[in-house]
């Protein structure tokens, strides 16, 4: 296929690299940032328009809600290049609300709109063993598979309605914010209770509170190793979403609420670029130990 993809940062450059590799044509947008195996590797065009205009399905992997709508409808935006038939997947962490009225500006154009977030970080994102979330009508989803196949290995179409594959990544977010917390508070606890945290690490990860959690971010935690596979303050806005939406339903997130203020914690010491699992940092600090 002739895939457009915009956004091509921390995991979106090896989701596009996946699909090179697999045969698909890429085209990407011109950037200053643009790496010269990514040059190498698609068409390089003048803008998100332009992309549009040569692609026959065009990807997103941008970091918040306000950028897919500039990239999507703002001056020489996506919409500006379309022509009815067209598949849209954006495949960012946004708004569910949000994603539900760009859909619809997209189908107004006659093309069709697929919200499929994924979780797995930089690390999925390169041996494409990413998860995939799906929201969009099922005959789109068909369509995209082949592609979601290059870049993932869990992939569910979660609903038939656009803002459902949101939906599922906003209450993944809640379930790994949560687990970082919970890991972070064990090992401090362990830590200063004059307990190796590495060996409860290791005894823990055989039984009932064993977690990809535990095994990877309990591994950069014991070595205070926080280079970023996610960042903190993408965790934030994801956090943010969920909280939003809580409100809008009508509904409470006590714990959700006291994980987003352990990342604010982090995020006013200087850490809104460290990876999520630095929230220890935050507990640390709260039980007076040094980093």
């Amino acid at each position: 296929m002739q895939i457009g993809f915009i956004g091509l940062g921390i995991m979106g450059r090896p989701m596009a690299l996946n699909l090179k590799a697999a045969g698909h044509t890429l085209i990407v947008p011109d950037r200053k940032s643009l790496s010269d195996d990514l040059r190498e590797a698609a068409s390089v065009v003048g803008d998100a328009a332009a992309v549009a205009e040569a692609a026959e399905v065009v990807i997103l992997m941008l970091p918040d809600t306000p950028d897919v709508e500039r990239v999507l409808f703002g001056a020489h935006g996506v919409a500006e290049g379309l022509t009815a038939g067209k598949l849209i997947i954006d495949m960012s962490s946004i708004s569910p609300i949000a994603t539900k009225g760009f859909a619809a500006r997209i189908n107004a154009l006659g093309c069709v709109y697929l919200d499929a977030p994924v979780s797995g970080g930089e690390v999925g994102a390169k041996a494409a063993t990413l998860t995939i979330m799906v929201g969009g009508p099922e005959a789109a989803f068909a369509r995209a598979r082949p592609l979601f196949e290059v870049m993932g290995k869990n992939i569910t179409l979660v609903g038939a309605e656009n803002g459902d594959g949101q939906t599922c990544k906003v209450a993944n977010q809640i379930i790994v914010a949560l687990t970082i917390q919970a890991v972070g508070e064990a090992l401090t606890f362990a830590r200063k209770a004059g307990a190796d945290p590495a060996r409860v690490r290791q005894a823990l990860m055989g039984g009932f509170a064993s977690s990809r959690i535990l095994e990877v971010h309990g591994e950069r935690m014991i070595n205070h190793s926080f280079a970023p596979g996610f960042r903190i303050r993408l965790h934030q806005k994801d956090l943010s979403l969920a909280l939003s939406a809580a409100r809008e339903m009508g509904m409470a997130l006590p714990n959700t609420a006291v994980a987003q203020q352990m990342f604010s914690t982090v995020v006013a010491q200087g850490g809104a670029d460290l990876d999520h699992s630095a929230l220890i940092r935050a507990i640390e600090r709260m039980a007076g130990m040094p980093d």
